[in-house]
């Protein structure tokens, strides 16, 4: 039962780091392109773009990095923490 476990959080994990990645990038691409629409620009979209590649480049490191910080924390520390 517990080999199951890990499977399934192993596939959540993987699929809350396409999520935090995606998003912001969907996000700030549409709204590039509902300003540059507005406007009558052609730049907004690339430069939200680059910014939602930024955010969900940043979302995936502090997610990553709560991940392994829980790996390496004693079972006396997760107590702790749950409580």
């Amino acid at each position: 039962m517990k080999h199951d476990r890990t499977i399934v959080r192993s596939l959540m994990m993987v699929t809350q780091f396409g999520i935090n990645m995606i998003v912001p990038i969907v996000a700030c691409t549409l709204l590039g392109a509902f300003l540059d629409r507005k406007l009558g620009t052609n730049f907004f979209a690339i430069v939200l773009f680059i910014l939602g590649a930024l955010a969900g480049g940043r979302n995936v490191y502090r997610f990553a990095k709560r991940i392994l910080d829980e790996d390496k924390e004693t079972p006396r520390e997760k107590r702790r923490r749950n409580k």
